[in-house]
């Protein structure tokens, strides 16, 4: 808060009208990049494109570049320009990009199918859109068990190993795993882990397949 130095009044800080906020800015981006795309795709310059949305070439790389802000009526000139619909300048923007984070130790605890005593698996991550579903889980093993879980499931695996020493099983081979070891498999074929060897183990392992699957 400022004060007028005569009169001793609080006084609003300057804000400036025309500023724009970092979604606005990655609107216009947006934008930009769905007017170059198109422009592209039809083989057509900077210069050919502006005189057709009767626009100068400046201000149409300043639209590319997400530079400027342009207004409804050159927006109508430019889809008109491109054959396209007016809410393709759109796509983009609206699309989802998600993202999930997850603070250390607060993963969601789920129970799988084989989980035993002492087998703890944290979900990291969800991602509710889109082809693919991608699971991302901590597993920790605190307790040896008699009898291994094994898992069979649509798509592909990747596991990094953090701590401990496990042997771990994809179909007719084993693999004696120690941290910074890695492995990516079809997770078609049965697979889990089958020695503890050094407890606690903890290792990374990411999930991906077909959401319609």
């Amino acid at each position: 808060m400022l004060k007028d130095s005569k009169q001793g009044k609080a006084k609003e800080p300057f804000q400036n009208p025309h500023a724009t906020g970092p979604g606005v800015r990655f609107l216009e981006e947006s934008i930009g990049r769905e007017v170059k795309r198109y422009r592209e795709k039809l083989g057509l310059t900077i210069s050919e494109l502006a005189k057709a949305s009767d626009m100068s070439a400046g201000m149409l790389s300043k639209i590319e570049n997400g530079a400027t802000s342009p207004s409804l009526a050159s927006l109508q000139a430019l889809s008109k320009a491109l054959q396209i619909p007016f809410t393709f300048l759109f796509k983009s923007y609206e699309e989802f990009r998600d993202a999930t984070f997850v603070k250390s130790g607060q993963g969601l605890t789920i129970e799988r199918r084989g989980t035993r005593a002492g087998h703890q698996y944290q979900l990291l991550g969800h991602n509710p859109h889109g082809p693919v579903m991608v699971e991302p889980y901590l597993i920790t093993l605190t307790k040896e068990t008699d009898t291994f879980p094994t898992f069979q499931h649509p798509g592909m695996e990747f596991i990094f190993m953090l701590e401990g020493n496990v042997v771990y099983r994809h179909g007719e081979k084993t693999y004696d795993m120690h941290p910074g070891d890695a492995l990516f498999f079809d997770a078609e074929a049965p697979h889990g882990p089958e020695d503890l060897r050094k407890l606690p183990a903890k290792y990374l392992s990411v999930i991906s397949y077909r959401r319609e699957e």
